[in-house]
């Protein structure tokens, strides 16, 4: 304002110089109007440029952040007119909008850029894994090259022939009548002295001819009992000129069967390859005795007796067996008690007449009677009314001994003196195995008195045998038995009734076995259930690509090759598994009726012969150098040749959850095929689209709705390792393998993840199913486990068919079914793998586990198992198995087995 004021007054002050006092007359006359305009020009000029400058400039200037410079001011501003000041104002007003306008399209521009940036960047990462992805998979291409390069050099440079079958062996029919052998060449007879092998070749199935029954009354006898059930036996053959053997069921007496044996059509003259069946059917029958050696009219010549009773015996040529008493059926568990509890009431019984020619027996036993001890004995020497007149070392009624008998931990059986055989010992210890009393056979046992079967069967595992003057020491000798040894001999005792005695078709069966094992020739193959598919011949399904699914959470972790599909080799040890697990097949495993293709008994080679001329199929760590992840997932290692797996699906009107579970299963290492069971009524839709995996999938067609139907032994599960799986579990590859690598050394065992145990109800003293979660565990449920195709076998054509039929009854307990039958032949607990417990399917459709029925029906499930096993198979186990290295730090080069497990 005051440069205003001098800028005004500067003409004023020049014109004054020469006269002050007219200036000062002048500045009198004009200083009133000079003021007043001054002020009306700052009143007027001031505010405007005040205005202007704070809202357009110090405003620029603060949302800018001071990036641009104050606006100067024109020098002439206080000249300006008005109107040229609103230009000015309006012009700027333009000059913001427009930079404001910039600005937005600029900002616009630069989150262009940015997003853009940001998508080529994912884009970038994305290509990065896709390429990891290639390698990874061009390497487990290489992997799976160099393997079959392996097996490709196995095949060339193998020494091992390819094995046919020999040639038929042709029996010698020249002579077909031969002179009858001296006394003692028919005394001595053996199976190898005796017996025409040119009839029982290898490949032949060891055929059976029975010869047909005639005669009066003969039919009536024997027909529904013994010679119907030979027909039931596999081995019986109606074509007479191919048999190997020969049977003859004898229901005459002695002075008649010489004249029906010479009339046989195959007799030969002196009865070779042929078995005499002589047996009691009847406690209350006394049998005809077939005796050798007594004269010339009583001779036998070269055919094999079996009977319950003998005067002479030719030992691994004749056969001792029971008398006939079982039900012709196969349910023979019904009326068996359980094996538990160990002690009963009485420690120790005895029923029949006195000891005769050993007085001091009966002493003794009266004796520990009278004793002080807090045991409790029963023993009963003279029968009021016995049940068989000729023989009255037999007691009382069967219905009075078999009471004693569930009532007795031990039960004392006397020994003739001189006798090889006697029917009444045959029927007690008959009857004390099936009522689960151990039986002591108390007598002179260098005498060599024989028991039923005694050239297979171990009976030191299911009885006692005591000398007569070890008497005094009884009771210190009974009660010194420990509670679990008492167990594992009644179990033992009840097995061997069940299997060998308990049935007239079990008998025969049994004898037929036993001439088959003494002749050396393998048991027949076991069949394979047929597979039909669900689709017709004439219908071809849709297929769809599956994509690779990151199911281990890391795609990155090579599970292993994947190689063509390789079957695990069938019937490999015809002749030599009888020869070296005869013992366990009669004894232990009690099943040696049939051949199986495989079983998880095979036994494991020293660790150097894989590298030492026998180094077939082996695939080592390493090299045989060993090695962390990278060398182990190369290679499949252990002890055992390499094999695949196989994963069988059960699955009911879930289509679309079965092909999402299928789809899950692409590129899975090891894996042979997959088996899905098609239980539902209605075939699959037309238009459904099944994934290609990489491996074959079949689709089988079944009868009816069965739990059931899951084990069955279908003929397209080629592999031993069976992978059962539910059409609703979500499985990780990585789970998956490991499992298969844990089942490979513990073959005989279920091997899976959700555990399970059984569990005792305390008030109502009974089994309980419990899905708790536990320390102990006891089952593993089949909707996720590993098992062999042998126990497929054993579930479905062995097991006792009462627990299939329970199972249809529910439609439940099928995997507790499995794990029963596991855990009694085993007597070992199931094996379960990683720390999953449950599997759970978001959006699947109610399934049968969710129903409020299901854990009720499974708690009556294990307590009628139970019943039929006599006993509780089911053990537990607090072991879980965790890969090798889990936890452990390694150097940053080398890698652990499994990252995730």
């Amino acid at each position: 304002m005051e440069s205003m004021e001098r800028c005004e007054f500067r003409p004023l002050l020049s014109s004054s110089k020469g006269n002050r006092e007219g200036f000062c007359h002048w500045l009198s006359t004009v200083r009133l109007s000079r003021i007043i305009f001054c002020i009306l020009i700052v009143l007027v000029i001031v505010p405007i440029v005040t205005h202007y400058y704070l809202s357009s400039v110090g405003s620029e200037q603060s949302e800018s952040f001071h990036s641009r410079n104050k606006l100067d001011l024109p020098d002439d501003l206080g000249s300006a007119k008005a109107t040229e000041v609103k230009v000015r104002i309006e012009e700027m007003l333009r000059i913001k909008m427009s930079v404001n306008n910039e600005l937005r399209d600029l900002e616009a521009k630069r989150q262009k850029l940015q997003s853009e940036i940001s998508s080529l960047g994912m884009k970038i990462e994305e290509l990065k894994n896709e390429a990891g992805r290639k390698v990874i998979e061009l390497d487990r291409i290489k992997l799976s090259i160099s393997q079959a390069e392996v097996a490709h050099l196995e095949i060339l440079e193998r020494n091992q022939p390819e094995l046919r079958l020999p040639d038929k062996l042709e029996p010698n029919l020249s002579n077909d009548i031969l002179p009858m052998p001296n006394l003692e060449a028919e005394s001595n007879c053996s199976i190898y002295s005796c017996v025409d092998f040119s009839r029982c070749s290898l490949i032949s199935n060891f055929p059976v001819y029975v010869y047909p029954f005639s005669g009066e009354g003969y039919e009536e006898r024997i027909s529904a009992s013994l010679s119907q059930t030979l027909n039931y036996n596999p081995h019986i053959t109606s074509n007479s000129q191919e048999a190997c053997l020969f049977i003859y069921v004898n229901s005459s007496p002695e002075s008649e069967l010489r004249k029906n044996l010479v009339t046989l059509s195959h007799w030969a003259g002196d009865g070779r390859n042929h078995i005499i069946f002589n047996i009691a059917f009847s406690s209350k029958e006394t049998p005809t005795i077939l005796s050798h050696g007594k004269n010339q009219n009583s001779t036998y010549g070269r055919a094999m007796i079996v009977q319950s009773v003998f005067q002479t015996y030719r030992p691994h040529f004749d056969l001792l067996v029971p008398p006939l008493l079982g039900p012709p059926g196969s349910d023979v568990w019904y009326d068996l008690p359980s094996i538990t509890p160990a002690r009963r009431r009485y420690l120790l019984s005895y029923s029949g007449q006195s000891f005769g020619s050993s007085p001091e027996v009966q002493s003794t036993l009266e004796q520990l009677t009278a004793s002080t001890s807090s045991d409790e004995f029963y023993f009963e020497f003279q029968c009021s009314n016995p049940s068989n007149k000729t023989d009255t070392s037999l007691c009382g009624t069967i219905q009075t001994r078999s009471a004693v008998l569930q009532q007795s931990t031990f039960v004392l059986i006397p020994l003739p003196p001189t006798d090889l055989t006697s029917l009444a010992v045959q029927l007690r210890l008959y009857e004390a195995l099936k009522y689960g009393s151990i039986p002591i056979m108390v007598g002179n046992h260098n005498a060599k008195f024989l028991l039923p079967y005694e050239d297979v069967i171990d009976w030191n595992r299911a009885l006692i045998k005591l000398p007569t003057s070890r008497l005094p020491e009884l009771h210190f000798y009974t009660r010194a038995v420990t509670d679990r040894d008492i167990l594992a001999m009644r179990r033992q005792g009840r097995v061997l009734w069940e299997k060998y005695f308990g049935s007239v078709q079990s008998i025969v069966d049994s004898v037929v076995a036993v001439y088959r094992h003494r002749i050396g020739i393998p048991p027949p193959a076991i069949l394979d259930e047929p597979s039909p598919s669900v689709f017709n011949e004439t219908f071809t399904p849709l297929k769809t690509e599956a994509a690779l699914q990151d199911v281990n959470g890391d795609l990155d972790e090579n599970l292993g090759p994947i190689e063509p599909a390789y079957p695990s080799p069938k019937f490999q040890r015809n002749l030599t598994f009888s020869l070296l697990h005869g013992y366990e097949m009669w004894n232990t495993w009690t099943h040696p009726f049939h051949l199986f293709p495989q079983t998880p008994y095979d036994p494991v080679m020293p660790s150097e012969a894989k590298f030492i001329g026998s180094g077939l199929g082996f695939r080592p760590i390493g090299g045989g150098c060993g090695g962390s992840g990278k060398e182990f997932s190369e290679n499949l290692g252990g002890n055992l040749p390499r094999e695949q797996f196989t994963i069988v699906i059960l699955t009911y009107q879930r289509e679309q959850v079965l092909i999402e579970s299928l789809a899950r299963l692409n590129g899975l290492p090891y894996l042979h095929k997959v088996v899905v069971v098609w239980n539902s009524p209605r075939p699959p839709s037309p238009d459904l689209k099944w994934p290609e995996i990489g491996v074959e999938v079949h689709v089988i067609r079944t009868l009816k709705n069965s739990l059931n139907n899951r084990f069955l032994p279908y003929d397209v599960i080629e592999t031993e390792a069976v992978l059962s799986v539910d059409d609703d579990a979500h499985l990780r590859h990585d789970e998956i393998i490991f499992g298969f690598r844990v089942w490979r050394e513990q073959r005989d065992r279920v091997v899976g993840f959700p555990g399970r145990f059984h569990a005792w109800d305390l008030e109502h003293k009974n089994w309980a199913y419990n899905s708790n979660y536990s320390c102990e565990l006891s089952m593993i449920l089949t909707g996720a486990a590993f098992y062999h195709k042998y126990y497929n076998y054993l579930y479905s054509l062995v097991m006792p068919q009462a627990i299939r039929d329970k199972v249809d009854e529910f439609m439940n307990c099928e995997d507790i079914a499995m794990n029963f039958l596991v855990s009694h032949l085993t007597r070992q607990p199931p094996v379960k793998v990683t720390s999953r417990w449950t599997f759970r399917c978001p959006g699947c459709p109610v399934s049968l586990s969710e129903d409020e029925t299901h854990f009720q029906e499974r708690h009556k499930c294990i307590n009628f198992f139970v019943k039929v096993y006599g006993y509780m198979p089911l053990l537990n186990t607090q072991f879980r198995v965790d890969s090798v290295l889990f936890k452990t730090r390694i150097p940053h080069d080398k890698q652990k087995c499994f990252k995730f497990i």
